[in-house]
């Protein structure tokens, strides 16, 4: 398959830059941030706010020791990797900074970020679940193929990609961390308003991936019953019982005990002396 091809050299460019501090003066240069243009396909989202004062702190300190990585675009530059560098670098009232710069096709500017990401854990689930579906909508692949590319497992591709069908509440409290990824599984399939609540549950009980378990079985259990319920009362309203009403009432006056039920005509035999009233009603009819 097309994708991937020349990803590997390019990651193993990032990867040395990153271990030893430097490469060729070639490609390592001092850039001014401001002529720095963020990556349109960069999968995170969402970024620690603490964390990101800490680093801020620390490349005060100690300086950028890892650099950032882009590609060149007109005069400026397109961020491949190093977002959260980047954030904390400005935090920290810095005018330029170290950048590793590579010679990138734009049709793998998202592969890039995903997998650098990746492998650097700088992503939360739904986010790598967004990049997921980005890469395999751009390129046309299967889920097969997309885990030997992040090198995970192809069920591991399909479970998070499932997490894509739960409601954008939902999506939000596990990209923030309040729901982990074992409760999250639980909730797909459920409908938009039983999520709410057993998100609600999960955060505002604390409850563990067992607990979680048992409320969305009980849930679905309910709604199993309530199926049921509506489809014999469904079934029921397809008849019309008007014509046994008379019937009833007789047989009520002979001291029977009678009822239509999910469509039957029951008649309760609590005595001997009802079976002779009822052999006596049949007989005379």
């Amino acid at each position: 398959m097309a994708l991937g091809r020349g990803l590997g050299e390019l990651l193993g460019e990032i990867e040395t830059a990153y271990e030893s501090g430097n490469t060729s003066n070639n490609d390592l240069l001092e850039i001014e941030i401001d002529k720095i243009k963020l990556n349109p396909y960069q999968p995170r989202k969402i970024f620690n706010d603490q964390k990101l004062q800490e680093l801020s702190d620390s490349i005060k300190t100690n300086g950028l020791l890892q650099p950032i990585v882009v590609t060149r675009d007109a005069d400026k530059f397109l961020l491949i990797a190093g977002e959260r560098r980047l954030k904390a670098s400005l935090l920290a009232n810095k005018t330029t900074i170290k950048a590793l710069v590579l010679d990138v096709e734009d049709s793998k500017l998202r592969e890039l970020a995903l997998i650098e990401n990746i492998q650097r854990d700088d992503l939360n689930i739904i986010e790598i679940a967004y990049s997921y579906a980005g890469l395999i909508n751009d390129h046309n692949i299967t889920h097969e193929e997309l885990a030997k590319l992040v090198s995970k497992s192809r069920s591991s591709i399909t479970n998070v990609l499932r997490l894509l069908t739960l409601s954008s509440l939902v999506q939000k409290l596990i990209g923030s961390g309040k729901i982990t990824l074992g409760h999250a599984k639980l909730l797909v399939g459920l409908t938009e308003d039983n999520q709410k609540i057993v998100a609600d549950s999960i955060i505002g009980q604390k409850l563990s991936v067992r607990e979680t378990e048992l409320l969305v079985k009980k849930l679905k259990n309910d709604i199993k019953s309530s199926t049921n319920k509506n489809l014999i009362n469904d079934q029921k309203s397809q008849f019309n019982y008007d014509s046994l009403n008379d019937l009833t009432e007789e047989l009520k006056s002979n001291n029977l005990d009678v009822k239509i039920d999910k469509n039957y005509f029951k008649i309760k035999i609590n005595s001997q002396e009802d079976i002779e009233n009822i052999t006596k009603y049949f007989q005379n009819s």
